[in-house]
């Protein structure tokens, strides 16, 4: 059963037309930047292509495209197979494997005519258009919106924990003030250095008034990723109270005369101090009476409501004060580089993680695990923004080298450009058909894991 099929049965429709709609513009960009580079040196382009009008990576079979029109010597189209895309590059060896044409003598359109500065550039153009509209989308989106943030001093209350963190050490209550010896500034900062923490990480802690220190234990990074993967919340939330912010008009709380300021601390003798709590227990009693206690001007009081299934009790919850940090037009180009920069390094650090404490099986995932980075509910700029982590996550796959990614050709021109000799075209398309192999089997094994971590089969 194909993964988008067990998405869509699993709800995440939305998910999946948004991995959809976010990877066909990564790919149709990614060859443009190859496209751009070549028309720049005067190499031809047979063809520039929105997925693959072959089954990949045979080219040779179950050749045809929903889409095609040439224009002047390039055929624009949109192929079957919706795995990537491609563009044909004259007197190249590709996905297209066109051996007939390397075997004639090279003409001076042609790829393989061209000085090896010319080709890399070719060659890179696709990584260095990945990279740049990673740099628009956060330049538009911190000149817009803004950064915005929870910063650590702000939560008042401390963290409240799940299994994953009290194995840690942690406990409800505390509060983080660093990890490996750095002060933490911004509430999301924290689980990011637990999980890129050194050898011997600490955490430091404030707990009932006291200033201690962990050390994270063994296995606790293969434990945070395994319940990411589980779908579950992050070991640490804020720890918030269950306070009134504002009552909606006309609402169940309203009407039973609720207001601003109340503190909410039971739900028919259950501890509702925090919101979380609340939470859980007043899903449980949908239908049913229940008799909430409340705190009001430091006078204890009580009012009994019954909420209908689906719906709400009806007031707004105090939150933790969000600082956002605003940029002009020129800031906001300079955050767009810097934060793309930050961006791939991260994925660089995530990728060194293999072999460390994670495994391949447990972390690696195929397009239903992708999908599931974008939001079930689909807001432009969570799209917009999940999008450029992709373009950073193609951009630092395609420099692998890999013969048959964007990196493999790199390395054989680098090696030309340092030696003076040029990788014979033989051991270029024995190289690249075996990439190629590689590189289906690859995807063949991530999705698979994703299949079989729908039907529980693995973690």
């Amino acid at each position: 059963m194909h993964f988008l099929t067990i998405l869509l049965m699993s709800n995440g429709v939305s998910q999946v037309l948004q991995l959809l709609a976010g990877l066909s513009l990564l790919v149709a960009l990614h060859e443009f930047g190859h496209f751009f580079f070549a028309r720049l040196f005067k190499t031809r382009v047979e063809k520039f292509y929105l997925f693959f009008d072959f089954l990949f990576p045979f080219s040779g079979l179950l050749n045809f495209a929903l889409f095609k029109k040439k224009v002047g010597d390039t055929e624009y189209g949109i192929g079957w197979f919706p795995l990537g895309g491609y563009v044909k590059i004259s007197g190249m060896v590709d996905e297209s494997m066109d051996k007939e044409q390397m075997a004639l003598p090279p003409q001076p359109w042609e790829y393989r005519s061209k000085k090896p500065y010319q080709r890399l550039f070719i060659m890179l153009g696709g990584i260095i258009m990945n990279v740049l509209v990673a740099v628009v989308i956060y330049m538009f989106n911190f000149g817009i919106y803004g950064d915005k943030y929870l910063p650590n001093a702000n939560a008042k209350y401390g963290i409240t924990v799940d299994s994953v963190g009290r194995s840690i050490g942690l406990l409800d209550g505390d509060f983080i003030t660093a990890v490996d010896n750095k002060p933490i500034t911004r509430f999301n900062e924290i689980v990011y250095n637990i999980i890129f923490h050194k050898d011997s990480g600490t955490i430091s802690i404030t707990r009932h008034s006291k200033d201690t220190l962990i050390y994270i234990p063994k296995g606790t990074i293969a434990n945070i990723i395994s319940a990411r993967k589980a779908g579950n919340r992050d070991i640490i939330q804020p720890r918030i109270p269950t306070i009134v912010d504002s009552v909606i008009p006309n609402s169940i709380a309203q009407k039973a005369h609720l207001q601003k300021g109340d503190s909410i601390v039971s739900v028919n003798g259950k501890s509702t101090v925090l919101f979380i709590q609340f939470d859980s227990i007043k899903k449980a009693l949908f239908g049913t009476p229940m008799s909430i206690c409340f705190y009001r001007n430091n006078v204890l009081d009580s009012i009994n409501v019954v909420i209908p299934k689906d719906s709400l009790l009806g007031f707004k919850q105090f939150l933790p004060e969000l600082k956002t940090e605003k940029f002009n037009p020129i800031q906001a180009i300079g955050k767009g580089f810097s934060f793309t920069y930050d961006q791939f390094l991260s994925y660089l650090a995530q990728f060194k993680l293999f072999g460390k404490e994670v495994k391949v099986s447990e972390s690696l995932g195929g397009f239903g695990s992708i999908a599931k980075g974008y939001a079930a509910d689909f807001n432009i700029q969570g799209f917009f923004l999940f999008t450029a982590f992709l373009s950073i996550m193609l951009a630092f796959m395609n420099l692998l080298p890999i013969p048959g990614l964007d990196g493999g050709y790199v390395i054989f021109l680098l090696f030309e450009m340092l030696t003076g000799k040029k990788v014979s075209e033989k051991v270029m398309e024995w190289t690249t058909s075996i990439g190629l192999v590689i590189l289906l089997i690859l995807m063949v094994y991530a999705n698979g894991l994703d299949i079989f971590r729908h039907f529980h089969l693995i973690k």
